[in-house]
């Protein structure tokens, strides 16, 4: 009787954290068309720091130490928290399974490209650096074209592309320094639009989706059925498209709630620190970083702690549910 018990408990958990995802989602989404008493970022002169249900004031949710409404923050705050953080967490993903599953496939000597496209590449990498010395960028594509129209007659000379080398090197890099340090460190020393903050984003969380697929492609591609359409002589740029990375990618399924769980937590510390977002974007961190003003504020607190809690829970019990 016990199993049942089990499973019912938790396809109830499941249940409860899709409603939470669901509402914080809908509230994302609706956030311009629902009818708040107040608009997010106007302050209130004559509510400062004002608690919940105060008699006479329409702050159901009371106000920050500016006198912006909490209850306009919580909701508009949801719009950036879905906005910045899943689009983050999409593009990661996305990012971080096509150069894993291309390092897992073709390693350091499976794919190769024509000198003069790898010269060319290298010509205008260099030149879009927009380095002092960004002429040789010019240089080198022009020798590129030259050693091309050289090597018209004689055929093109290809050359390894040590991708897997290039992924796990970079990986390693950006892993070599905790996140939260090289996110303050960008943010810090640039002024970031939320575009800005969002590549950023990407930028430091592709690695972990990255290793993921690389592992499980080194299975993926040892398995009978891409040896299979290898040797139907499908090219290996469809073998690895069509066959073998959707497999690979299946370990995201559990990896993308706490992938969306640790960037949600991330922008939020930025906010709360005071960096990162334009101030008069709403967001969670913020409104829990303005409490700092007025520690005895308990409901700047607990409204978007809460949230944030609630979320990054539902978050984490459907990546368990889905291992």
């Amino acid at each position: 009787m016990r199993k049942p018990e089990r499973f019912s408990l938790a396809g109830g958990g499941r249940a409860l954290a899709w409603a939470w995802l669901g509402l914080i989602t809908a509230l994302a989404i609706l956030a311009p068309l629902l009818s708040l008493p107040y608009p997010p970022a106007q302050p209130d002169l004559a509510h400062l720091a004002a608690p919940p249900l105060v008699a006479g004031s329409a702050h159901w949710l009371g106000t920050d130490p500016q006198g912006r409404d909490v209850l306009a923050e919580l909701v508009f705050g949801a719009r950036t928290a879905v906005g910045l953080s899943l689009a983050a967490a999409i593009l990661a993903a996305a990012l971080g399974a096509l150069l894993g599953g291309a390092a897992g496939f073709w390693r350091n000597s499976g794919l190769h490209l024509p000198l003069p496209a790898v010269v060319g590449l290298l010509g205008v990498a260099w030149w879009a650096l927009a380095l002092p010395w960004a002429d040789a960028g010019l240089a080198l594509s022009t020798s590129a074209l030259a050693i091309s129209f050289l090597l018209r007659e004689r055929g093109n000379l290809y050359l390894p592309v040590p991708l897997d080398a290039a992924v796990l090197g970079s990986t390693a890099l950006l892993g070599a320094v905790p996140r939260l340090v090289l996110v303050v460190a960008l943010a810090g020393t640039l002024t970031l639009s939320p575009a800005g903050l969002l590549a950023v984003l990407v930028l430091t969380a592709w690695p972990g989706p990255a290793r993921l697929v690389r592992a499980e492609m080194l299975r993926v591609k040892a398995q009978p059925f891409v040896a299979a359409a290898r040797a139907l002589g499908l090219p290996a740029g469809r073998v690895w498209w069509r066959q073998a990375l959707p497999h690979a990618c299946q370990p995201l399924r559990t990896a993308f709630p706490l992938s969306l769980a640790g960037l949600l937590a991330l922008e939020s510390t930025l906010s709360f620190l005071g960096i990162g977002l334009p101030p008069e974007v709403p967001s969670w961190g913020r409104l829990l970083g303005s409490a700092r003003l007025e520690p005895t504020a308990w409901w700047l607190v607990a409204g978007p702690g809460g949230a944030l809690l609630l979320t990054i829970i539902a978050l984490q019990y459907l990546a368990r549910a889905h291992r």
